[in-house]
């Protein structure tokens, strides 16, 4: 079942999560949870998302990118990027 955003107060350490964590399994292993593409966000969110910290994560970029929100991530990516 998919949880939405708005369900729950948004902790801003989420954001940070998903710019840094890797997929730890599967075709996309290795990959940080944002880059991953759309249709396999899509596929888990049809089939299930993981359970925890992952599938919390999967969940979030998957309802940026469902609503054009990537642009939120851009300052997170840019801060790290100088790091």
């Amino acid at each position: 079942m998919v949880t939405m955003i708005a369900e729950r107060p948004m902790d801003p350490s989420v954001l940070r999560d998903i710019v840094t964590k890797k997929m730890p399994f599967g075709k996309y292993k290795g990959a940080k949870i944002y880059r991953l593409p759309s249709f396999y966000l899509e596929w888990f969110a049809s089939k299930g998302f993981p359970e925890g910290k992952l599938g919390m994560w999967m969940s979030t970029i998957y309802e940026i990118k469902l609503n054009g929100l990537e642009h939120l991530l851009h300052p997170i990516i840019k801060e790290l990027e100088k790091d």
